[in-house]
């Protein structure tokens, strides 16, 4: 899902993100976490790519953690206890692929402690995630825009789930507050 990225980010949302990462203080253990969250379809896995480009850092994309359609919650649980948590104190973390055709784990993927590490995803920023990101983005657009993105890059894959997937974010993002407690608002729909 995350590896089609056609256009390049905006470089004056990329500039504006990474000055206030390099501003910022770090909140997980020494690793200064940038969230960048939002709704899909609205650019977060290209500006979180220019973003880890120009600071050097890891990505932890979450459409890999997602366990399903169902799990966009649960995922933030994951980022949370299963990356952020053991950052925090340190140590090196890891968590499992979804493999997103087999409905099923599948292999681990390391994260290891940096000066930066860039989240990419939905829910990315919710609590109690959130917590340990230094710096909060949250990217969004039109509705119609975001779905003609999200079904031109997933396709037939997604187009059955969008609903569902929609609705989900909008009840995590009124429920935690997401778009309230972010550090920078990036609006997409003319990018």
């Amino acid at each position: 899902m995350w590896d089609r990225i056609t256009k390049p980010a905006d470089p004056v949302h990329v500039a504006a993100v990474v000055d206030l990462a390099r501003r910022a203080g770090p909140r997980c253990g020494a690793v200064i976490v940038v969230a960048v969250d939002g709704h899909s379809g609205s650019g977060k896995t290209t500006l979180a790519a220019a973003v880890a480009d120009a600071l050097v850092a890891q990505v932890v994309h979450l459409d890999l953690v997602y366990p399903g359609w169902d799990g966009l919650a649960r995922a933030v649980d994951i980022l949370a206890t299963r990356i952020l948590r053991p950052l925090s104190q340190g140590r090196s973390a890891a968590y499992r692929r979804w493999d997103w055709e087999h409905g099923e784990w599948a292999e681990e993927h390391p994260v290891l402690p940096a000066p930066f590490l860039v989240v990419d995803g939905c829910g990315s920023s919710v609590l109690p995630a959130g917590a340990y990101a230094a710096v909060r983005v949250f990217l969004d657009a039109s509705p119609a825009l975001r779905r003609a993105r999200g079904l031109a890059r997933d396709g037939d894959t997604y187009a059955p789930h969008w609903e569902h997937w929609a609705a989900q974010e909008d009840e995590l993002f009124e429920r935690d507050g997401t778009r309230r407690r972010a550090d920078l608002l990036i609006d997409t729909t003319t990018v």
